[in-house]
């Protein structure tokens, strides 16, 4: 799978750059820590005022089309202590949502899972903070 450019302001940075420290001291989910560490250490950082509206940053909200089936999910992205599966909140440490973040509508997510490789698309973004207006979700 091709890596393509993320997007991720500042302040996500920070705050996930802890989130992931913090983990590996504790030696907690280190696998899904060492994934996001990964894709940290690939993103362009942006200004929270600069990020453009169209990508998926911490408590977005998201909706993404399944590539095979066409079906179709909501899911607000958020750090791991606010993840509630039945109200559609995914953590970052998920693998999805560590798939997702800095990615822009219209981008093609992949990952695996027990019965091969899921494909999603990003269709739209119902609700991003920055764009908002809100720089301290």
């Amino acid at each position: 799978m091709k890596k393509r450019n993320i997007y991720i302001t500042k302040f996500d940075k920070e705050r996930l750059e802890n989130l992931v420290s913090e983990g590996l001291k504790q030696r907690t989910e280190t696998e899904y820590l060492r994934n996001l560490k990964s894709e940290l250490e690939r993103a362009k950082i942006v200004d929270p005022h600069k990020i453009p509206s169209d990508v998926i940053t911490m408590n977005s909200k998201v909706r993404l089309k399944e590539v095979d089936s066409d079906d179709e999910m909501v899911i607000e992205l958020v750090f791991p202590k606010y993840a509630d599966v039945d109200q559609d909140k995914i953590s970052i440490l998920a693998p999805i949502g560590t798939a997702l973040i800095g990615y822009r509508v219209g981008d093609t997510v992949e990952w695996p899972v027990p019965k091969g490789t899921v494909k999603l698309t990003v269709e739209e973004i119902l609700y991003q903070p920055e764009r908002e207006g809100d720089f301290e979700h």
